[in-house]
């Protein structure tokens, strides 16, 4: 995916650093002009939804484990609650809290679920969130056994009392 956010008029200026993204470590380049206003200085940035893009797809794409402060970017991104991120995660808002304030490590399987959802979010070809609702609304009905039977197309699970 590319994602692009330069116009005619941009120069390359001072390095930026756009701290209001919540991130650390994000600086612009371009894209941006610095205003005088009467209660002070104001910065302008041209196309914020898609430099937030850029930098979420960035985030996404990179081969480092996901921080708290780049979860909690995806997640808001995303326009998620950390209960509706701990819903899809099959986790508490707690838990998504604990990641995003660095108390407790991401595992592996949730930084990747994580790049999965913000992908399908882009663009929505990955239709994550909706098996991922599904997947949630299922879980809350509960099975005591599971009954397979081997036909002509091969074994399938079949509920007992469809047994003739």
């Amino acid at each position: 995916m590319n994602i692009k956010c330069a116009h005619k008029d941009d120069n390359i200026k001072e390095p930026l650093h756009y701290k209001t993204c919540g991130l650390d470590d994000v600086y612009l380049l371009s894209g941006y002009e610095v205003k005088q206003t009467p209660y002070g200085e104001s910065i302008s940035i041209k196309n914020l939804d898609d430099l937030n893009k850029a930098i979420g797809y960035h985030l996404v794409s990179e081969e480092k484990k996901l921080s708290g402060k780049e979860l909690r970017f995806l997640r808001k991104q995303m326009d998620l609650t950390q209960a509706e991120l701990g819903v899809y995660l099959g986790l508490s808002d707690q838990q998504v809290a604990r990641w995003e304030k660095a108390k407790n490590e991401i595992k592996k399987s949730t930084d990747h679920l994580m790049r999965i959802l913000y992908l399908d979010h882009l663009d929505g070809n990955v239709k994550v969130i909706e098996t991922l609702k599904d997947l949630d609304e299922k879980a809350t009905s509960v099975h005591e056994k599971y009954y397979f039977a081997n036909t002509a197309s091969g074994w399938v699970n079949q509920p007992l009392d469809e047994v003739a």
